[in-house]
């Protein structure tokens, strides 16, 4: 919880969730680029891609950290913003079965939300915040009890008022219209209006999500991609040469999840498993889904099992575990212990898929029409939970042992920009 600052004129830190964090001395900028796999970093370095990180890299810090699990958009944002696992601040996913209605419900706002977040707590203490968002289904989270400030989305950014936003006339601000929801400039829209409002107002914190549109069809190489980072790396450029102090991380990471032949590995689980133990024994939850499924497919590396009918857990669990490209099944105490997550709001039990292969529920739940003959390329499980993690400025040496112990998420990104650097 956000607890009040130490003296209401002279505040030099504010403490949220139970994590101390210094107000800003200098403009910062934190991104949470969706789906930047290390593969795309290290491409983008060496073939001179990404001039900018390569800069952070040799005179302030790149370094890979761990996701949390499921490494899915909403999951690890949160955890971004709150600076604690999804134990604590409950949002676990995408998408959700409420087990008391029967009713699967895409998270779309903080209703489900049970922490502060860091936003709040430093726009408590009279720090000037901006959230920029590509995606919409963010918006609410992001800005949950911020006091005062900006936030909007690149979605709707047409519809952004002074009022709910505190900000109007965002595109008229960039210069073009809102994109589509299905392009890179979703993205680049976000980073833009971020720039003109940070040249205009210089706010303390910004803080950047954008979406994996491009990451979800393209791999490092193939020219939209090189093309995309290029220009999110020439936008991290400019808020240097402003003056802030940029951080930077991921989401989740991105894997091919096709054959040789480049068809899909997908395990449509729920078929599997009612198929075996009888039909309408089990729903299957596919966290990854969100209103932004024509590239995914709603497919990822990590579901939900529920039991609809009475039946042994263990038993599926040693099934499942037998299906190719299922790396993992854990019962609901193992999946919240070992990974953080909240029991009450866990399935039966869990099942991960391999780095080469998604899992989903019923084959007519998801329409693979749509991928245009690229190939499905997918996120949720642990094959993607590495991510990049980086800073303009050099770190504090202890900061960066913790990094080199592997002791640091993503979501101590605030933590370190705010606390750990020289």
């Amino acid at each position: 919880m956000v607890a009040a600052p130490k003296t209401e004129l002279e505040a030099k830190t504010v403490t949220v969730n139970g994590r101390e964090y210094s107000l800003p001395t200098r403009p910062t900028v934190i991104v949470c680029l969706d789906g930047f796999d290390p593969d795309y970093l290290s491409h983008g370095i060496s073939t001179g891609l990404l001039p900018t990180m390569k800069k952070f890299k040799e005179s302030g810090f790149v370094g890979h950290v761990a996701a949390t699990m499921p490494s899915t958009t909403n999951t690890n944002n949160t955890s971004i913003i709150t600076g604690v696992p999804p134990a604590i601040h409950g949002i676990n996913g995408n998408f959700y079965l409420d087990t008391e209605t029967g009713e699967e419900i895409m998270i779309t706002d903080a209703k489900r939300l049970r922490s502060e977040t860091i936003l709040g707590g430093l726009s408590s203490a009279g720090v000037s915040t901006v959230v920029a968002t590509a995606k919409d289904k963010l918006l609410q989270v992001l800005t949950y009890k911020m006091v005062g400030g900006i936030g909007f989305s690149s979605e709707n950014a047409d519809k952004a008022n002074m009022k709910s936003n505190g900000i109007d006339n965002v595109e008229k601000l960039v210069g073009r219209q809102k994109p589509s929801q299905y392009s890179a400039d979703l993205s680049l829209f976000a980073f833009d209006a971020a720039l003109a409002i940070f040249e205009q107002r210089r706010p303390a914190i910004t803080y950047i999500s954008t979406s994996d549109f491009i990451q979800h069809q393209f791999g490092p190489g193939e020219p939209e991609a090189d093309k995309f980072h290029s220009d999110v790396d020439a936008r991290l450029a400019s808020f240097v040469r402003m003056g802030a102090t940029v951080g930077l991380t991921a989401d989740h990471g991105m894997s091919d999840k096709c054959d040789s032949k480049g068809q899909p590995n997908v395990v449509y689980l729920e078929d599997k498993l009612n198929d075996r133990f009888g039909p309408g024994s089990v729903r299957v939850i596919c966290p990854i889904a969100d209103p932004f499924v024509k590239h995914h497919g709603a497919l990822g590396s990590f579901v939900r099992v529920h039991l609809l009918k009475d039946g042994t857990v263990s038993e599926m669990i040693d099934y499942v575990r037998t299906l190719p490209g299922i790396q993992l099944a854990l019962d609901r105490k193992e999946v919240s212990e070992r990974f953080n997550l909240p029991f009450d709001r866990e399935g039966d039990f869990a099942a991960f898929s391999n780095r080469d292969t998604v899992v989903g529920a019923r084959t007519i739940d998801h329409d693979l029409s749509q991928l245009n003959n690229h190939h499905l390329r997918s996120h949720g499980g642990l094959g993607e939970q590495t991510v990049p993690f980086m800073f303009s400025k050099p770190l504090k040496r202890d900061f960066e042992r913790r990094v080199e112990d592997g002791m640091v998420h993503n979501y101590d990104i605030f933590d370190f920009a705010l606390n750990g650097l020289k």
